[in-house]
């Protein structure tokens, strides 16, 4: 008779599953992902057992139109398309002590006090914990109810009887089934937790929101599939040292992927920024080298960043480069434009790239913003402080248009910027605005002799 397999090896980047370990997942093709499990029973289900499928047209099936539950919290509701779904999971990955356990725990004190019934599950925290960290942020409504747990058959009993409005799940890799022998965070016990988490949310009508670790190259930790079954997947970005916190949005089946949140962690929690472009450009020195504002555009939403650059002559053979905020590769690339078309000697230069205030930015319209920045380090001549800077540059120098262009010199106008060199393309585009001055540009050649 022959012996049925006790373990299994499971992809831990896609969840395919092997008889034996591989070097390469065949589905997903990374190497050295496969990890041994035990081996779950499978259980047959009998002809009379299964359900009839089916079969509708889609011209027939009805739509309703999406219960959306405010928060009150704006850039939150923001990033999840307008509010909370009934019935959907939303995962929240970031780093360790970014603030996502924090952010919950407001979310679910703002519905409290609508009279909202809230559980909150945590299975790494013990009450008193939870309870030392709701102090600081203010008073709870009794709709607000919490679970320390992390038994999984336990928290779906408790679901069920309960039937709550939201459920917050902190985190996904401490729960566990009994029926799963492997430890807890595995891919198994991960996938079979969501799995039960999602059929409660689709057939109670409830919103989960899961918490989840995320790896050091900053993914949710776990197997892939995790982020397809669930409906919204928001991470929660920044320095954990820096006051500013950026949620963004990877994936959402209820709303676009483009928006983001930006928020100041304080001492009672988590508060707005209403105006991410004043409290990116807070603190900008005035007739600086090297220093020139830009615009870029998260979603429909326009924030104006400073971009600084330093050029010095280098004391070695290799000349170094460094950007914070940005792609290296992309600014070495600016800067081999401008020693190609403008004839500028940057080969034995030093070039150090910075988006100010740590927020990060790979949008191309900031190329422009990029080029000014390095060319009044080199020339150490500043560039006028009421003037905002914004276009893609290609490889011929030439400038080229950038979306929603009169959306950014309108942002440029709240803020008291008088000029905007842009894209002569999208000078048309934008037309005239009172008290703004509109530059258009075709080429970097263009761009620099303006300011000199």
């Amino acid at each position: 008779m022959a012996k049925t397999k006790k373990t299994v090896f499971f992809c831990q980047n896609c969840g395919h599953e092997e008889a034996k370990w591989l070097g390469q997942c065949p589905a997903c093709k990374e190497w050295n992902t496969f990890v041994e499990e035990k081996a779950l029973p499978t259980k047959s289900v009998g002809q009379a057992e299964r359900k009839r499928a089916e079969v509708l047209s889609l011209s027939n099936v009805k739509t309703v139109g999406e219960d959306r539950i405010k928060t009150a919290m704006e850039e939150l509701d923001r990033v999840l398309g307008g509010g909370i779904v009934r019935g959907s999971l939303v995962l929240v990955g970031g780093d360790p002590g970014i603030g996502k356990s924090t952010l919950l725990l407001q979310v679910c004190q703002t519905l409290g006090e609508k009279g909202e019934p809230v559980l909150y599950i945590s299975g790494e925290e013990s009450a008193r914990q939870i309870k030392l960290r709701a102090d600081r942020m203010g008073e709870f409504s009794e709709h607000v109810e919490l679970l320390c747990e992390t038994n999984l058959e336990s928290v779906e009993d408790v679901i069920r009887n309960r039937k709550p409005g939201m459920v917050v799940i902190d985190s996904i890799q401490t729960m566990y089934s009994e029926e799963i022998g492997s430890a807890p965070g595995s891919v198994s016990q991960v996938r079979e937790a969501t799995n039960t988490l999602m059929h409660l949310a689709k057939g109670l009508g409830i919103t989960i929101f899961i918490v989840g670790h995320v790896t050091k190259e900053g993914t949710v930790a776990g197997p892939r599939v995790l982020e397809h079954m669930v409906d919204t997947v928001l991470y929660f970005e920044g320095d954990r040292h820096a006051s500013y916190r950026i949620l963004r949005g990877v994936k959402n089946r209820f709303g676009s992927t483009n928006e983001i949140g930006v928020f100041e962690m304080r001492e009672n929690g988590l508060k707005e920024v209403k105006n991410p472009s004043e409290f990116m450009l807070n603190g900008r020195p005035e007739n600086a080298s090297g220093s020139v504002v830009a615009c870029s555009m998260e979603g429909t939403r326009p924030i104006l960043l400073e971009i600084q650059a330093l050029v010095c002559h280098t004391n070695f053979g290799m000349p170094r480069r460094t950007a914070a905020g940005t792609d290296y590769n992309r600014v070495n690339l600016l800067m081999a434009v401008l020693e190609k078309r403008l004839g500028m000697p940057l080969g034995d230069c030093d070039a150090y790239v910075n988006i100010a205030g740590g927020i990060k930015m790979n949008e191309p319209a900031i190329d422009l913003g990029i080029v000014m920045a390095l060319v009044s380090s080199y020339q150490n001549r500043p560039v006028d402080e009421h003037t905002v800077v914004f276009g893609e540059v290609g490889l011929s120098g030439e400038v080229r248009a950038v979306s929603m262009a009169k959306q950014r010199v309108m942002e440029a106008k709240k803020l008291g910027f008088n000029t905007c060199v842009i894209p002569e393309v999208s000078k048309e585009t934008v037309g005239h605005i009172d008290g703004m001055k509109i530059v258009g540009v075709s080429n970097v050649g263009e761009a620099i002799s303006y300011f000199r």
